[in-house]
């Protein structure tokens, strides 16, 4: 590898990019069209940046398995970025192993924070989870893990594992420093401002406010029945019943979990489950039906 190349993988790994294009801009061999690829994806132009990378691959020759795998690995990162989860998943699978088999863990691990970010965009979490688990963080370089950092802060944020969260963003926030990378610090402090927004809002005895996701963790440990529209989920102690698919059933809990101590009348309750104007007796005794499918469950459960 020339001294051109060795200089623009140093400043892509500090986050110079326009130092990358300063030295590889004008050339066209394989190295520099995989170094301009990265770069460019990371100003944020992906239309060209997956060219770019696209040729490098093609232009690598048979005996470069390895920066093959790379570029497919860069590949993908450009389709999570840009929402692209009609990329093939088995391809990343497929560069992942490659660079396991060359002893490649850097890359290897990024590949793999990659999968597991695909999968908690999809709603995988347990899948998510267990891809993570087979990784040591330990051994990667800072930029590395910090990324691994802030996949285990995503998976307990829609865990709402706020203190989690909190613990893996302070791991990532000190690993991104170590790097020095400016777009992996901004990165950090991005996902940072999730524990500090609002993330739920309680209505309970009539009156509502805003909670931030260390208080809905609160909320849901502390056994009281939560009617979660979130989720669309009823939950009390340790029983979770999800009527996602039952949404006449979730609007009536709703309506009742939201007068709660008060009650509310049968015609209030048509008009909030059905939609209706007026109550007839069609709509009123398919409510009552419901709810008298209903309230042993909620007889049971400590408000």
């Amino acid at each position: 590898m020339d001294s051109l190349i060795t200089a623009a993988a140093r400043a892509l790994a500090a986050g110079d990019l326009i130092g990358v294009l300063k030295r590889v801009g004008l050339r066209d061999d394989a190295p520099a069209l995989a170094l301009r690829g990265i770069a460019m994806a990371q100003l944020g132009d992906f239309v060209r940046a997956k060219a770019l990378l696209q040729n490098a691959a093609r232009a690598f020759g048979p005996r470069e398995a390895v920066a093959r795998a790379r570029c497919v690995v860069a590949e993908a990162e450009i389709a999570l970025v840009s929402r692209d989860l009609g990329w093939p998943p088995k391809a990343l699978d497929a560069a992942r192993a490659t660079l396991e088999k060359h002893c490649d863990w850097v890359n290897a691990a990024h590949a793999r924070h990659l999968e597991v970010r695909r999968l908690l965009l999809i709603g995988r979490l347990d899948v998510a989870e267990r891809a993570l688990a087979g990784l040591d963080p330990a051994p990667l370089p800072p930029a590395s893990r910090a990324a691994y950092e802030l996949v285990v802060a995503g998976i307990a944020i829609r865990r709402v594992r706020a203190k989690v969260a909190r613990a893996a963003l302070a791991r990532a926030e000190r690993a991104a420093r170590q790097a020095g990378v400016p777009a992996l610090m901004a990165e950090v402090e991005s996902a940072s401002l999730v524990l500090n927004t609002p993330a739920a809002r309680l209505i309970a005895r009539g009156e509502e406010r805003l909670l931030l996701l260390e208080e809905v963790e609160a909320v849901l440990e502390s056994g009281a029945l939560v009617v979660d529209a979130c989720r669309h989920v009823v939950r009390g102690d340790d029983t979770v019943v999800s009527l996602a698919r039952r949404p006449v059933l979730f609007a009536l809990a709703r309506a009742l979990g939201e007068a709660w101590p008060g009650d509310l009348s049968r015609d209030a309750l048509v008009k909030r489950a059905f939609r209706a104007k007026h109550a007839d007796d069609r709509i009123a005794h398919a409510c009552e039906w419901r709810l008298g499918g209903f309230a042993p469950s909620l007889g049971r459960s400590r408000a």
